[in-house]
C-alpha cells in the first residue's frame, strides 16, 4: 500500500528536478553533491539559515518532534516558500535509517508538513540502502555507492587534518583554503573516475595529508574540546549554533569531530550484533560483516596515512572504538547514536581530548540517554573528565549555551595552565 501523500520521483524527472538537500557536513555534502549531479541529478545544497528556518518549523511541525526534524523540514519549506526555485519542477531529499530512531519518520513528517503548506504535490526522495522506499527515477546502485563511500572518507580525512590545522596556522585561512582546493580537486577525480580504489586513495590521502602539514604553523597549547552527540546536532552548524566556529574563532580552542565514517560502522555492525544477540536474519549479519569489511579497509589507509605526518592525530580503529564501550554500556543499545555516543566520548578522552561538549536535542531520548546519561558513569572512569552536555531546541537562549560551555572551558584552561607548569617543571 502506497504511503498517504506520496508522490513517486519518476525517471521522467529525473533530468528536470532540482532536488533540494538540507545541510549538515560542509566538506562531505559539496562532494556528494558533486558525485550525485555526476550521476544525472541536479542536487542543491541549502544555505538557508536564521531563524526564519526555525520559525518555519514551528509552524508545520509539531513541537513535540525532535528539534533536527523540526530544523531540517523548516529549512526545506523555507526553500520552497523563498521563489528561487520552480516548485512545478523541485523535489526533496531525506536520508532514511530505518532504525527505532525518530528519523526514520522523518520522510512522513516532512510529507505531512508539505500538505499543511499547500505544498503536498511536491516529490521527497527517501535516501536509504535498505529498500524502505523506492522511486523509479532515483536509484542507489553499486558504483554511485562506491562514490558516496569515498566521499565521506575523504570528508572524514579533511575535515580532521583542518580542524587540526587551522587553530595554529600563521596565514589565516589557509587550512580552509587548501580544504576548499581539495574538495575541487576531489570532486574532479570522481567525474573521471578516478581516486576511488584502495591503491588510489592511499595515494591522494597521503598527498592529502603532505600537503596539510606543509601549512606553516605555530603550535602553542591550546584546550583541545571535542563534540559529540546526535548527528545532525554535532554536524550542522544551523542546529548547534555555530558551535565549532565559536570555539574555535572566539574561544581560541582546536576542536575534535569524530568522522562521519564512526556512524557508517555503527550502522554497518548493528546487524551482525543483532545475529549474536537475538539470532535475527544472519544472512543480514553475514553481509554486513562484508560491507564492515570494506569499509575497514579504507579506514586502515586512512589512519595509515595521518600517522605519517607526527602532527597529527589519527582517529582510532573503529573495532578498537567499540571494544572501548564494553563493560560501560551494551552493544544492543543502538537506538539513535546508542553505544557509538558513548564510544566516541571514551575514544576522545582516551586521546587526551577530556573536554567534551555533548549536544542534546530536544526530543532525541536515546541521545539522552547514551549521552547525558553516560557523564556520570564516565567520570567515575575517567576522572579528568570535563563533559558538559548542552541542550539545543527553539527556545534555548544561545547565551546560556555559550555561558555553560565558558564554564566547561574555564575547568579545561585551568587544567591546560596547571599541564603547562608541570611541563616546565618536568624540563
Amino acid at each position: 500500500m502506497r504511503p498517504i501523500n506520496r508522490r513517486e520521483f519518476t525517471q521522467e524527472m529525473k533530468a528536470e528536478y532540482t532536488i533540494l538537500v538540507p545541510m549538515m557536513l560542509p566538506i562531505h555534502f559539496s562532494l556528494i553533491e558533486d558525485i550525485m549531479r555526476n550521476e544525472g541529478y541536479r542536487l542543491v545544497l541549502l544555505q538557508n539559515t536564521g531563524p526564519a528556518v526555525v520559525e518555519t518549523g514551528l509552524k508545520y511541525v509539531h513541537n513535540d518532534t525532535c528539534y533536527p526534524a523540526l530544523l531540517v523540514i523548516g529549512q526545506l519549506i523555507d526553500a520552497l516558500n523563498s521563489g528561487q526555485y520552480d516548485l512545478n519542477k523541485t523535489a526533496l531529499m531525506l536520508t532514511q535509517t530505518g532504525g527505532g530512531c525518530r528519523a526514520s519518520n522523518y520522510i512522513h513528517l516532512l510529507r505531512k508538513a508539505l500538505v499543511k503548506a499547500g505544498l503536498g504535490d511536491i516529490p521527497v526522495i527517501s535516501l536509504n540502502p535498505t529498500g524502505l522506499e523506492k522511486n523509479s527515477g532515483f536509484k542507489l546502485t553499486i558504483p554511485m555507492l562506491r562514490r558516496l563511500l569515498a566521499g565521506v572518507v575523504y570528508g572524514d580525512l579533511l575535515m580532521l587534518l583542518r580542524n587540526q590545522t587551522a587553530p595554529y596556522e600563521t596565514e589565516k585561512g589557509a587550512a580552509e583554503a587548501l580544504t576548499g582546493r581539495w574538495v575541487e580537486e576531489l570532486a574532479r577525480l570522481f567525474r573521471l573516475g578516478k581516486a576511488l580504489s584502495r591503491r588510489e586513495f592511499a595515494r591522494y590521502s597521503r598527498q592529502i595529508t603532505d600537503s596539510f602539514a606543509e601549512v606553516p604553523v605555530r603550535v602553542v597549547p591550546k584546550v583541545k574540546v571535542g563534540v559529540v552527540g546526535e548527528i545532525y546536532i554535532k554536524y550542522a552548524a544551523l542546529g548547534n549554533n555555530n558551535l565549532e566556529a565559536h570555539l574555535t574563532e572566539e574561544e581560541d580552542c582546536e576542536v575534535r569531530v569524530p568522522g562521519l565514517m564512526g556512524f557508517l560502522f555503527y550502522c554497518a555492525s548493528n546487524p551482525i550484533e543483532d545475529a549474536k544477540l537475538y539470532g535475527k536474519n544472519r544472512l543480514k549479519g553475514f553481509a554486513s560483516s562484508v560491507v564492515l569489511w570494506y569499509m575497514e579497509e579504507f579506514e586502515k589507509v586512512m589512519i595509515a596515512s595521518v600517522r605519517r605526518q607526527p602532527r597529527f592525530m589519527p582517529p582510532e580503529p573503529f573495532r578498537e572504538t567499540r571494544r572501548s564501550v564494553l563493560g560501560i554500556i551494551g552493544l544492543g543499545n543502538k537506538m539513535g547514536e546508542g553505544w557509538l555516543l558513548t564510544a566516541e566520548m571514551v575514544e576522545l578522552i582516551e586521546s587526551g581530548v577530556s573536554n567534551i561538549v555533548c549536544t542534546q536535542p530536544f526530543g532525541c531520548l536515546p541521545n539522552h540517554i547514551s549521552g547525558k546519561g553516560m557523564i556520570r558513569r564516565l567520570r567515575v572512569l575517567y576522572p579528568e573528565a570535563n563533559i558538559v552536555p548542552i541542550d539545543y531546541d527553539p527556545s534555548a537562549s544561545p547565551v546560556n549555551q555559550e555561558n555553560r560551555i565558558k564554564l566547561m572551558l574555564a575547568i579545561a584552561r585551568e587544567q591546560l595552565g596547571v599541564d603547562r607548569r608541570a611541563a616546565g617543571c618536568a624540563v
